[in-house]
């Protein structure tokens, strides 16, 4: 959603008004605030799809951080369900990254827009909930890990259902987390 300066400010002064005089409706004037404040106005229609608004195409940052966030919370799932066994070999075949692989969110200081919207998805959107608690600044870059990762990611799931995935589906997409020329 593009917003003009003037109707975000129109949009803050009336967000101001529905707290200060407890308007009880279906718009939430503190989310609203955070779309805008975080530069996050894409996520209006998201929050409230029985608005008609025009129909805009999702920022391609949002796009990529939807696509690691789910291939993340697919790894975890499958993880959790895994047995002892293939735990074990999990860790073996992709050490030092297998064991209990989890999402550790992006750097902070250079991956900040990834960042911002992961962090708007799982704490605005209620996307990702699994997400909610952690802490998302991984204070090292992730992206290009991240993206060699989701390549695998996509082949190994190559338009069937994915989930829960196999320990060697896991295997292949963990082993990624290693830079190609240490392999």
């Amino acid at each position: 959603m593009k917003l003009s300066d003037g109707e975000k400010l129109i949009l803050l002064m009336l967000s101001e008004l529905y707290e200060k005089f407890d308007v009880k409706g279906e718009i939430e004037p503190e989310f609203i605030r955070s779309a805008i404040f975080n530069e996050h106005t894409w996520s209006i229609p998201w929050k409230y799809p029985g608005i008609p608004f025009e129909q805009e195409e999702t920022p391609q940052v949002v796009s990529e951080v939807l696509d690691i966030l789910e291939m993340w919370s697919v790894i975890e799932n499958s993880y959790r369900q895994f047995s002892k066994e293939d735990k074990k070999l999990i860790e073996e075949e992709t050490e030092p990254f297998g064991k209990d692989p989890k999402f550790k969110g992006f750097d902070g200081n250079n991956e900040t827009e990834h960042m911002s919207a992961a962090t708007f998805l799982i704490n605005d959107l209620d996307r990702f909930t699994e997400f909610k608690e952690r802490y998302l600044n991984s204070h090292c870059p992730t992206l290009e890990t991240y993206r060699r990762m989701l390549a695998a990611f996509e082949e190994v799931k190559n338009g069937n259902i994915y989930y829960p995935m196999t320990a060697q589906q896991v295997i292949k997409i963990l082993k990624e987390k290693t830079h190609p020329d240490y392999r």
